[in-house]
């Protein structure tokens, strides 16, 4: 049953499954929404061994609806807190793509707050600072585009319509940068790469993997993995790396 969290301006879709602690909870990519793959086996993971499961859609993406066009780090990260805050007990977050930098910002804002009940981390090909990566990866042409008019329509491997990039996002996205300083969990972190991986290289993930070095890192290279990691055998590496992280 699909719950709604509100914020001010807009209510956030949330599903939720009761069950036990550590409860886990999914943090989404770009564009993606928490009916995918890898969010709905990561639910029937949770109901096979009565965890508590918590998913939900940023606004923009699919349940919650909305403008995507008004998407920021910002915007979506204050979103993850108020669902995260409607959680009890210890959590695993697990966060892909996007959902990896922005499961890095949130433990960063609850340790912050002296409130952080993460005991472990899944990232899954994680995009830390993807904004200045996107930027990075994006041709010239299209970049004197994004400066020009404010956004940029790039063709996507994901879906026959393209996906904008908008300005405001890159932007923004410079006030969340975690690269260039060390990066504090608190926690164990488990990190699944593949290594064909076009979006995310691997030499990024290893990159967050030398900025993380007061805490425990798992790293796992999948050769023959693209960006998604959503085949049947990375469905069950995803699963290992949870019940890694459960304890006893």
């Amino acid at each position: 049953m699909t719950e709604s969290v509100p914020l001010s301006d807009r209510s956030i879709a949330v599903e939720r499954r009761p069950g036990r602690q550590p409860g886990l909870f999914w943090l989404g990519g770009f564009r993606s929404d928490m009916v995918g793959s890898k969010a709905t086996a990561i639910d029937r993971f949770g109901a096979e061994h009565g965890l508590g499961v918590t998913r939900f859609d940023y606004s923009g993406h699919g349940q919650t609806g909305g403008d995507f066009n008004l998407g920021t780090i910002t915007r979506w990260l204050e979103e993850a807190l108020a669902v995260f805050d409607t959680t009890a007990g210890p959590q695993i977050v697990i966060g892909s793509s996007m959902g990896g930098w922005l499961a890095l910002l949130l433990i960063r804002e609850l340790r912050r707050r002296q409130a952080n009940r993460v005991v472990g981390l899944v990232l899954i090909a994680p995009a830390t600072d993807m904004t200045e990566l996107m930027l990075a990866q994006m041709p010239k042409k299209y970049r004197t585009l994004l400066l020009k008019q404010g956004y940029v329509d790039e063709p996507s491997d994901y879906s026959p319509d393209p996906y904008r990039i908008n300005l405001s996002l890159i932007e923004d996205g410079r006030q969340h940068l975690l690269f260039g300083r060390i990066i504090e969990t608190g926690c164990p972190v488990t990190i699944l790469q593949g290594a064909r991986d076009k979006d995310v290289p691997k030499e990024h993930a290893l990159k967050l993997v030398q900025h993380i070095v007061n805490d425990p890192v798992t790293f796992t290279l999948v050769p023959d993995g693209d960006h998604r990691l959503s085949r049947d055998q990375d469905l069950v590496l995803l699963e290992r790396a949870i019940e890694g992280l459960m304890g006893d």
